[in-house]
């Protein structure tokens, strides 16, 4: 274990979540597949062990900092270190009745996606950097989307889930900062509108495909950038 890298992949359980999770376990990293749902969990885990992949699960309710806490002192034990921490785990809210529409917005339905894109965001790498700080080259990807950038303004109108994106990137950016002078480096990443149970599958693009961004900010060497919001064409403007 001490010369495998480890990965801790949140909403691991399935659609870009487990992509990226296979992903690096297939580039030779024990993955650890943080996930609320204990059945999806399990079912995640035994079936990248079936391709041969290191894999474990940790119970991980993004909105719950005991949830969390508890998950930061199973890795602990288990491994001592991070490598890696991908921020995948994410919701779009509730839509019908104007929920998202700014003018009629709702927000519980604000708070509620706030509390998974951003706040779960901060929350589980607050409580992992101790073991980020363990590793040789930490590297962390917050899952992000160009619906959160100010200057494209793509997709329909979703007030909540946007702006959510909106912020996790300026997080990312802040965070960025803070660790200027330490050997992590995190960065944000739009995976590209993707078939998957968040999008009803409407989307030629595959979830392998929409985690290949995800894998290579994961991967980046020591001068590799920092603060930056990334797709597979390279920078997206803020």
């Amino acid at each position: 274990m001490e010369d495998t890298k480890v990965a801790l992949v949140t909403g691991a359980n399935k659609g870009i979540g487990y992509a990226i999770a296979e992903g690096l376990g297939r580039l030779g990293y024990t993955v650890i597949v943080g996930a609320r749902d204990e059945r999806r969990r399990d079912a995640a885990v035994d079936k990248l062990r079936t391709a041969d992949i290191d894999a474990f699960g940790v119970s991980l309710d993004v909105t719950s900092d005991a949830s969390v806490a508890a998950a930061a002192s199973t890795i602990e034990e288990k491994i001592g270190r991070l490598d890696v921490l991908v921020n995948n785990a994410g919701i779009s809210g509730r839509t019908e009745a104007g929920a998202q529409d700014p003018t009629t917005l709702d927000l519980g339905v604000m708070q509620t996606v706030l509390d998974t894109n951003v706040f779960g965001v901060v929350r589980v790498t607050n409580a992992m950097l101790p073991l980020l700080h363990r590793a040789t080259a930490p590297r962390i990807v917050n899952m992000s989307s160009d619906m959160g950038s100010l200057t494209l303004q793509t997709g329909p109108i979703l007030a909540s889930y946007a702006a959510s994106k909106s912020m996790l990137n300026s997080i990312t950016a802040q965070y960025a900062r803070a660790f200027t002078d330490s050997n992590i480096i995190i960065n944000a990443a739009c995976p590209g509108y993707t078939a998957t149970d968040f999008t009803g599958f409407n989307s030629p693009r595959t979830a392998d495909q929409g985690a290949a961004i995800a894998l290579h900010l994961a991967t980046i060497p020591d001068d590799g950038p920092r603060g930056g919001f990334f797709n597979d064409g390279g920078t997206i403007p803020w």
